[in-house]
């Protein structure tokens, strides 16, 4: 048995630093998830993954938004319109843009409409 590392306590303890009154109790961290729940299995699907890559070549790895080569968990794929909104055109190429992680959250955070096939009008 020893003594409670706490100052001034006098409490014998059998294991641990401190006693059940100077315990600290930390509270367990929920992780959050920054995805949409809803989405992930799609993120995680092969037709995503190769139309992600077909993005980022088209591109030539450079953010549509600022100019800057991107690569690896930087570049960021961005749906125009989100998929919660047309479910139809998430694997659409002209809905999908390339950005960095530094413009994604601007862009994301925009609250003018942007029209979806920008190139044919």
């Amino acid at each position: 048995m020893k003594y409670c590392q706490f100052d001034g306590c006098s409490n014998k303890i059998t294991k641990g630093a401190y006693c059940s009154e100077h315990t600290v109790r930390r509270k367990k961290k929920t992780k959050i998830d920054i995805y949409h729940h809803e989405n992930k299995p799609f993120y995680q699907s092969p037709q995503w993954k190769d139309m992600r890559q077909f993005i980022y070549e088209r591109e030539h790895g450079c953010c549509q938004r600022c100019g800057k080569f991107v690569f690896g968990r930087n570049a960021h794929v961005h749906h125009i319109v989100p998929i919660k909104d047309n479910e139809l055109l998430k694997l659409d190429p002209n809905n999908l843009m390339l950005l960095c992680s530094k413009c994604h959250p601007i862009v994301e955070n925009e609250t003018e409409k942007k029209k979806v096939f920008p190139s044919y009008f």
